[in-house]
């Protein structure tokens, strides 16, 4: 059997492809910052979520298993190597770049008279007064530092007001502050320049210390544990536990710690002492210690010739305006295509339900919806309407627990009913339900999608969304909503497979199913499409079925610890991974076994936590022209790109599709496909 990959390292790799668009020089300049932002983004969460049993193991000097001090060497040397990556092409291309296109920021000692005059008027109006230096002693030991906050640590020298050399100072930079200023034209009439809040403080660090001499300064970052650990056996108010558990999340364990470049051997030596952090936890940075905060520079800028051209995603081709959503439901499924297509069809679908006077019952799961107002309105509106809401609202979204909490209370004090999902397991699943009542029937009409209600997210990543008034799905659809809220056992599924049931265990079945075909003669063909690909159970048999024949490609965007084309062992395997202007999100399973075929879409990537540990749905395709469809533009459009296009190589590394740079990629056909970019109008990108 081979040996699978590691999942961290995985995951690294795949900012390494995400690293790899804001490198790219056809890529508009603002869009390019964007993606480094997005790498460090990425990188924080990394830490967040994953560095903490390294970080452990290295402290205690464990030697083996999956976490040891030899884990968090290798991981730390991949992540040192991936942000001096990104910190020389910020400083030795972007910056240039930038600058050629008359985009600035202007630091303290390339400022003109002029501009420093305004720049410490700027700083005693709007920033000093929020600033409050603090000086170590017994009686102010080191502060409380929040979870990726901006601050300066200060040496000082001289006597403070009673005559005592308490030598360390720390200096918190409030998030309310903009982290970049335009300057005016009057100080700078030249193109777009700006001054970052950090160079700001650090040119008036002496002003907050009168009478003191500020010997060594630098701006210094910590990054936290953050990974909320509940335990729901023993809680009696779930609700009322993570919302004290955020209060504690900016404050968890330390696993990095960021510096300026120049921060001396001293201080630096100091704050990893005080965080209880090891050296390889420091990363001396050569600019600013955030460069997560750049997006906030594309936004102020925000030149049309520096970001791609605009895209309006096209209204859904099977919702024809005029014509009632339920109705062309009735006549077949509709499937929705996102962001190529537009996220208002489900909201449409939302509304009409809402309106109609004849539904009676609207229940959807709410796992990220952000802050998105309309949703929220239409479901308000549906309560007041009279109608029967449900929403099952998973309060234990990693990062989205407070929102969600919101999400919650907002929705109950209408009257809506309002669960919390199974104790132990999240519920990832993502479903809407209507029902209406029709003469003397009750009919369903169902929504479910492999991606979030969120509206933003929409618009940046591929999903599919799955319209449908099929009876059995609609039936099973219901079952689970109330499996969710009483958590009796669920009735047999007629459609749907379910995890954490059995939704694990029948993937496994058709893995087998196909190569058995295979090992007969008869032709096994598998083809996924997923985020991530870390399960071993579903690996190995992936592994099995190809040695039997098999032939299988995987559609990778994220971590996967399958290697590929190994001889004898993954030869009939092939993983690619796509990283394209779009997050790509969408999960889609494809079957053959001979000439039987079979097509699902799902919830769940394929990942233990998906399979054992959340509430998730997949469901069958079983429109043949929807089911052509989405193999044409998931599947195939997907297997021939060779332009956004990588491909796992056997010891684990990435390659580039050979005709990169005159190839063709997936998301660019399907943008061609649905419509041309809108001329002046913005949107995001993923």
């Amino acid at each position: 059997m081979a040996r699978f990959l590691d999942r961290d390292h995985s995951i690294l790799a795949f900012n390494e492809r995400v690293f790899d668009w804001a490198a790219r020089s056809d890529v508009p300049l603002l869009e390019r910052l964007r993606y480094l932002s997005i790498v460090s983004s990425n990188l924080d969460e990394f830490f967040e979520v994953r560095a903490e049993p390294h970080i452990t193991a290295a402290r205690n000097g464990e030697t083996k298993g999956p976490y040891s001090a030899a884990s968090f060497d290798a991981l730390s040397a991949k992540a040192h190597d991936l942000v001096e990556r990104q910190y020389a092409l910020y400083n030795e291309i972007l910056v240039p770049a930038l600058m050629d296109e008359g985009i600035r920021i202007v630091p303290h000692g390339e400022r003109s008279a002029a501009q420093r005059r305004w720049v410490a008027e700027y700083f005693t109006r709007e920033v000093q007064p929020l600033l409050v230096p603090v000086g170590l002693d017994p009686a102010h030991p080191f502060p409380q530092v929040a979870n990726k906050s901006l601050n300066f640590i200060v040496r000082l020298k001289g006597a403070d007001a009673f005559g005592r050399e308490n030598e360390i100072a720390i200096v918190r930079i409030p998030r309310v502050l903009p982290r970049f200023t335009r300057l005016p034209a009057g100080v700078a009439p030249k193109g777009k320049q700006f001054v970052s809040v950090s160079s700001v403080v650090r040119a008036h660090l002496a002003d907050l210390f009168p009478g003191r001499q500020v010997t060594e300064f630098s701006q210094f970052r910590v990054t936290r544990h953050s990974d909320l650990a509940v335990d729901e056996e023993d809680v009696r108010n779930l609700r009322m536990v993570l919302r004290q558990g955020l209060q504690q999340r900016n404050f968890g364990q330390a696993v990095r710690l960021e510096v300026s470049s120049g921060c001396s051997q001293y201080l630096s030596d100091f704050l990893l002492r005080q965080f209880d952090l090891p050296a390889a936890a420091l990363y001396r940075v050569h600019g600013p210690v955030n460069l997560v905060r750049l997006a906030q520079l594309v936004d102020l800028v925000a030149d049309p010739r520096l970001l791609f051209p605009a895209w309006r995603p096209a209204w859904p081709r099977q919702m024809p305006a005029g014509t009632s959503i339920m109705a062309q439901m009735r006549q077949h499924d509709v499937l929705i295509h996102q962001p190529f297509e537009s996220f208002d069809g489900v909201l449409a679908f939302l509304r009409e339900a809402v309106n109609d006077p004849q539904v009676v019952a609207i229940k959807q799961t709410i796992y990220r919806t952000g802050s998105d107002p309309e949703l929220m309105e239409l479901l308000r509106e549906a309560v007041r309407r009279g109608k029967e809401v449900m929403a099952v609202v998973e309060l234990k979204a990693r990062f989205d627990e407070e929102a969600n909490i919101n999400w919650a209370e907002a929705l109950e004090s209408v009257g809506a009913q309002v669960v919390f999902g199974v104790v132990g397991l999240k519920t990832h699943a993502k479903m809407l339900l209507v029902t209406r009542k029709e003469g003397r029937q009750l009919r369903r009409y169902g929504q479910l999608s492999t991606g979030n209600y969120n509206p933003r997210t929409a618009r940046l990543y591929t999903d599919l969304s799955y319209l449908t008034a099929d009876e059995d799905t609609t039936a099973d659809m219901d079952s689970v909503f109330n499996h969710l809220a009483s958590q009796n056992r669920l009735p047999r599924m007629r459609r749907l497979l379910v995890a954490p049931f059995h939704l694990h265990r029948r993937t496994l079945e058709k893995i087998e199913q196909v190569g058995q075909a295979a090992a007969r003669g008869e032709g096994g063909r598998i083809v996924v499409k997923m985020n991530a690909l870390t399960d071993e159970a579903l690996a190995r048999a992936l592994v099995l079925a190809a040695q039997r024949g098999a032939r299988i490609d995987l559609i990778v965007r994220g971590a996967c610890i399958l290697p590929a084309q190994l001889p004898g062992l993954t030869e009939n395997i092939r993983v690619r991974s796509i990283i394209g202007r779009f997050l790509e999100h969408s999960r889609v399973f494809y079957f053959r076994c001979g000439a039987e075929e079979e097509l699902y879409l799902s919830s769940a990537d394929w990942m233990n936590r998906n399979m054992m540990r959340r509430v998730e749905v997949c469901w069958p395709v079983t429109d043949p022209h929807l089911r052509q469809r989405i193999i044409d533009e998931c599947l195939l459009a997907y297997l021939h790109d060779d332009r956004d296009a990588w491909e796992l190589q056997p010891e684990g590394s990435y390659a580039r599709a050979e005709r990169y740079a005159r190839g063709h990629g997936a998301q660019n056909a399907l943008m061609v496909r649905y419509g041309p970019p809108v001329a002046g109008e913005r949107n995001g990108r993923g």
